[in-house]
């Protein structure tokens, strides 16, 4: 039965990276054509909002079924209807929501090519396992990194060949923990939206950057935070909590897994998203323009009018510059 229901999310995954690099396309096409023919590049903009939904259907497979993620599983599952709105919405006339179908087009512009292309992509994975593992030797010395799929003999992983992974051996407990870093969690996609957001709007380059740095520089320390967190507590097993419940929620094969989805899935992931309301108010506070998005998102989910400037205490532009 769950196969039946699996199988067509796992053969439309399959095409997540088609699917990914027509986006950038579309989204691109349509911030350059503004400059020529608005009306045209709205047209461009409502395809790349329905282009973009299909991706999150394509999705369901990987942060639903695959890596059982609770927070990101609702992001998706929220972003099909949300996409297809929002084209509708500016179809039918919202042209504020062109200032955010621009922010959309540099986020990819930022993610793709960095978690495509191996060139980038490996050196980012590597540099955040390097600092991920210097900051937990100040909290523990009982794990070693490994290269490759250097492992000892009586482990038994799985990892890509140019990948350094932690591993924790506890023989007295019966237990081997293998901790890879992935691209996710490199903070990548978190500084995908920020620049996004912040390349969309109009305001002075030196205050765009200003934000852009703040905005990179907690992401990554608190990433490192993140993945430090998780790499303890998965692998000394400090949060072997409930894991007879823990097992029947998440499908799990072995309760070993059980104090990684409670760090990583459920604890660090709601945390991210409080980090990033923090690191939104931040941002706006240097660079306030970019509530200008931040009000059409409201506007989306709500069909109301907002003046954030006011409640958030940031002043008005100081630029005279429009979003338009």
């Amino acid at each position: 039965m769950t196969d039946g229901i699996v199988a067509p999310f796992a053969a439309l995954y399959q095409y997540w990276g088609t699917l990914a690099w027509t986006i950038l396309v579309v989204f691109l096409a349509g911030i350059v054509l503004e400059r020529y023919d608005k009306e045209y590049a709205r047209s461009v903009f409502v395809v790349g909002w329905a282009v973009l939904s299909v991706l999150w259907v394509a999705s369901i497979y990987q942060f639903i079924f695959d890596q059982k993620s609770i927070t990101e599983g609702i992001g998706v599952l929220v972003g099909i209807p949300l996409s297809l709105w929002i084209g509708y919405l500016l179809a039918s006339g919202r042209d504020q929501l062109r200032v955010l179908s621009r922010a959309v087009g540099v986020m990819w512009l930022v993610y793709l090519p960095a978690s495509t292309v191996d060139a980038i992509r490996s050196p980012l994975i590597d540099t955040v396992t390097g600092h991920t593992a210097w900051v937990l030797s100040f909290f523990t010395t009982e794990f070693s990194l490994v290269e490759g799929s250097a492992f000892p003999s009586n482990v038994n992983a799985e990892t890509a060949a140019h990948t350094v992974s932690f591993l924790f051996q506890n023989p007295e407990q019966g237990y081997n923990v293998v901790y890879t870093i992935q691209l996710a969690c490199t903070g990548l996609g978190s500084v995908a939206i920020f620049a996004g957001l912040i390349a969309a709007v109009q305001a002075p380059l030196r205050r765009k950057l200003k934000a852009l740095g703040a905005a990179v520089a907690i992401i990554y320390v608190l990433n490192i935070a993140r993945n430090v967190f998780i790499a303890y507590s998965f692998g000394l097993q400090k949060m072997h909590l409930f894991p007879d419940a823990i097992v029947d929620l998440f499908a799990l094969t072995s309760t070993y897994k059980v104090s990684y989805i409670l760090a990583d899935r459920i604890i660090a992931q709601f945390l991210s998203v409080v980090a990033l309301v923090g690191i939104t108010y931040v941002v706006v506070k240097l660079l306030p323009e970019v509530l200008t998005i931040v009000e059409e998102g409201i506007y989306v989910f709500t069909r109301k009018e907002y003046d954030l400037r006011q409640a958030l205490d940031v002043g008005a532009r100081t630029d005279g510059g429009s979003d338009e």
